[in-house]
């Protein structure tokens, strides 16, 4: 091999890991965004739809306290497949249909007792729909699972409504309880 041909093949080498890197190099680029599914104000309308269902008492914060709208976004956005997601938009809008067909007004403008009294009728329908049809969650049994799930996996639902033991000592199987305690985060 003389020095011309050994160039060459050098070149082609460097430059093929220069000019192939591009191939290489395509899974260390950003992941695309993600489309916004939920407005701000869909937030709070989650937000309040929360605090209905654990609403703030003198012994622990409510769902609003917790920002259960924000989780319920992230958790929509990130692991819901497509029908999921879309179910879950639909029932945004199909509590705010159901406010202003019953109220006249949209959900985020109702009184507590208002909004309290379109919940448990949610909550009716969704239990009745169970029964009927096994295969697919309605999309209010979707938020009030998020809802309890955020709120309790949250700061505010883990140290304030549970018994919070940020340390925990040696296991001990038989520890009094009384049913006024709260329960171990």
């Amino acid at each position: 091999m003389n020095r011309r041909e050994a160039l060459t093949l050098t070149s082609l080498v460097v430059g093929g890991t220069i000019i192939g890197s591009e191939m290489w190099l395509s899974g260390c680029s950003p992941a695309k965004k993600k489309p916004v599914l939920l407005s701000d104000d869909d937030i709070l309308l989650l937000d309040e739809v929360g605090e209905i269902i654990l609403p703030k008492t003198d012994r622990s914060p409510g769902a609003k306290d917790a920002r259960i709208g924000e989780f319920m976004k992230t958790i929509v956005t990130d692991c819901y497949d497509e029908p999921e997601q879309m179910m879950f938009m639909d029932g945004i809008e199909k509590i705010d249909g159901m406010s202003k067909k019953k109220f006249s007004k949209p959900f985020l403008k109702l009184s507590a007792d208002e909004k309290s009294q379109l919940i448990v009728e949610l909550d009716t329908e969704a239990k009745q729909y169970k029964k009927e049809n096994k295969s697919n969650p309605h999309y209010f049994t979707l938020m009030k699972q998020l809802t309890i799930w955020g709120y309790f996996s949250s700061e505010q639902g883990a140290t304030q409504a549970l018994k919070y033991n940020p340390v925990p000592g040696r296991y001990e199987g038989c520890v009094p309880y009384n049913n006024r305690d709260k329960a171990w985060a």
